[in-house]
């Protein structure tokens, strides 16, 4: 399910340039260390920061995991 909501997610922040812009500060904060363990490499923009967590979704910390569902139910 995680990985269905964040993909959704991935599609909707088609137009970001960056990681820093894909996720709010709570998530940057909570996801940092997930998005440079897994998804370093990645290019910003078009979604494929978030879509990159998404896939990898088993392997989040906890407190990354958290904020983005909280972010996926409002």
């Amino acid at each position: 399910m995680l990985r269905t909501i964040l993909t959704a997610t991935a599609l909707l922040c088609v137009s970001q340039q960056a990681f820093a812009q894909e996720l709010t500060s709570a998530q940057r904060d909570a996801c940092m260390g997930d998005y440079e363990k897994y998804c370093k490499s990645v290019v910003p923009g078009g979604g494929r920061i978030i879509a990159c967590l998404a896939k990898e979704s088993d392997k989040l910390t906890p407190a990354c995991k958290k904020v983005l569902e909280a972010a996926e139910k409002k």
